[in-house]
């Protein structure tokens, strides 16, 4: 049970729900919903590293900074990657909720939980707890992404039947089958969005000698990405860089082949959802093939994936109705109820 010191002090601050993600960061607030959700970006000088602008006004600047600038991911792959930098872009996002105009910032500190990808070691959970109390946690709690994402798709995990999630983020892939509130088997791939826009990066340069931009990649991404043939194509044309030439060069590109450069990690994250079915117990995959696979994440967006997951694996694929903000709404459930949080696995600061 969580002590009763910390309901006490929990009902007067503003406990925050966090998904830390390789790309965007989202945050929960206690009785106000979700008020931040910006890129995972921080702008700084090179040689100084003082920090010039954090989250959506330093996505801006992505490709477009001279040589004295950089733009960077503290996060990769759902772990932190560069220390400080997460620990400036949190204590930013925490500030800028709890601060309040001619009033400063409030107390107590908040409570937070993060929701983090199933399979990191034991150093870069630490290094996630360190970096929330010293952006002014008052504790901090770490819950997997596949337990937390369940919880937000609303599936019935503390029943004693096999609920399967697949939550595709922007830097890893969370499959996991779950039963009476644990995981019982799963898989955590280094291959999200990020991944997808590094291979229409490649295969554009590879077919045409043109250089994209991780914006340009990002924007095919979503406007032709597809996993499975659709009855009506699409095309747009995007600009890039002439590498013979040296001189930029628009190009027509088709959905068709932007699927094709997305089907080496499709195909990846397809048989790791069919390993995973293969790793779990007969009843659980009976029940799976009942309630169906729930898909979450940016990544289910992709247009198609769940008819192809469905026909590869002959089970109903459905994707939850939000997927961008499953994660953050199974933390905000933790948030919310203590006898929830009390009910999943967690790992507690201090």
């Amino acid at each position: 049970m969580i002590p009763i010191i910390d309901q006490i002090l929990g009902s007067f601050s503003q406990d925050l729900g966090v998904d830390l993600g390789t790309v965007n960061t989202l945050v929960y607030v206690k009785g106000k919903g979700i008020v931040i959700r910006e890129p995972s970006i921080v702008a700084q000088h090179k040689k100084t590293k003082k920090v010039l602008a954090i989250g959506s006004e330093a996505k801006k600047m992505l490709g477009k900074t001279p040589a004295n600038i950089i733009c960077v991911r503290p996060l990769k792959e759902g772990v932190i990657s560069d220390y400080d930098t997460t620990l400036t872009m949190l204590s930013h996002f925490i500030k800028k909720i709890h601060e309040r105009p001619g009033r400063g910032i409030s107390l107590p500190r908040p409570r937070i939980i993060i929701g983090i990808p199933s399979q990191i070691s034991e150093v870069e959970k630490r290094a996630l707890l360190n970096v929330a109390a010293a952006s002014g946690a008052r504790e901090a709690y770490l819950v997997e992404e596949p337990i937390a994402a369940a919880i937000g798709a609303n599936l019935p995990i503390f029943e004693p039947v096999g609920s399967m999630i697949v939550d595709i983020g922007g830097g890893t892939c969370e499959i996991a089958v779950i039963s009476l509130g644990g995981i019982v088997c799963g898989r955590s791939l280094k291959i999200g969005g990020d991944t997808i826009d590094l291979d229409i990066i490649a295969y554009v340069r590879s077919r045409w000698g043109i250089s994209l931009g991780e914006k340009t990649a990002e924007d095919i991404k979503i406007t032709l990405g597809s996993a499975y043939p659709a009855q009506v194509e699409k095309e747009m044309v995007v600009r890039g860089l002439d590498l013979e030439k040296g001189l930029p060069k628009s190009i027509k590109i088709l959905s068709s082949q932007v699927r094709e450069a997305l089907a080496p990690s499709i195909n990846v994250i397809v048989g790791a959802i069919k390993d995973v079915i293969h790793d779990a117990p007969p009843d659980l995959v009976s029940d799976i093939a009942e309630r169906g696979i729930v898909l979450c994440g940016g990544g289910a967006a992709i247009g198609g994936l769940a008819k192809l997951i469905s026909q590869e694996t002959k089970m109903p694929v459905s994707v939850d109705g939000d997927p961008l903000f499953t994660v953050t709404r199974g933390c905000a459930a933790l948030v919310d109820n203590f006898d929830l949080l009390a009910r999943v696995k967690f790992i507690k600061s201090g």
